[in-house]
């Protein structure tokens, strides 16, 4: 006796598993909301939920939950090179607080031309010191991620802006220690 293939305009029998389900009678996992309202709710802490689990991981540093700008094994390179040393940038977040300070009418006209110069050597040694540390970036990268083309563009801005950064306010959290070897 020969079997013939059934025909696809043939429909299960009911009860089975088809190609849209497959497994037939499934029980949900929840029971539907009763009302909008606990629909919402339930929505609600869903997202929540998520959101939360977004957050640990972005602060771990997990490539999957990290934001566009931070993916990437340059840029994993690059934070662990700034945050594995003191960087001029942070100085200047604290110096622009001096500065403002000094700068009030209340002291002399020195004082005054004093906090002045020291914005602009702030500004300076900050703009020299990133110079420098995303050239030290790009050179171990060209060492040790050959293959890998992304994340070189933008890149002495990021380290800019992750170095102007306090060091406990930084996303992702640093996963080195300072003066540690990279």
């Amino acid at each position: 006796m020969v079997t013939r293939p059934t025909p696809r305009s043939l429909t299960a029998k009911k009860g089975e598993a088809t190609p849209k389900r497959p497994s037939a009678n499934r029980r949900m996992a929840e029971a539907p909301p009763a009302d909008k309202k606990e629909a919402a709710a339930r929505n609600r802490a869903r997202s929540q939920q998520i959101r939360a689990e977004s957050r640990r991981g972005m602060m771990a540093g997990e490539e999957q939950y990290l934001m566009p700008k931070d993916k990437g094994q340059v840029r994993r390179l690059a934070r662990n090179v700034v945050d594995s040393r003191i960087n001029v940038a942070t100085v200047l977040f604290f110096g622009l607080f001096a500065v403002l300070a000094f700068s009030t009418g209340i002291f002399p006209v020195v004082v005054r031309s004093m906090a002045n110069g020291l914005l602009i050597f702030l500004i300076l040694a900050t703009l020299v010191d990133t110079y420098i540390s995303t050239r030290k970036i790009r050179k171990l990268a060209a060492e040790r991620l050959p293959k890998e083309k992304n994340g070189y563009r933008g890149l002495f801005f990021y380290v800019l802006m992750r170095g102007i950064s306090i060091r406990r306010l930084r996303i992702p959290k640093p996963q080195v220690r300072v003066g540690q070897e990279i």
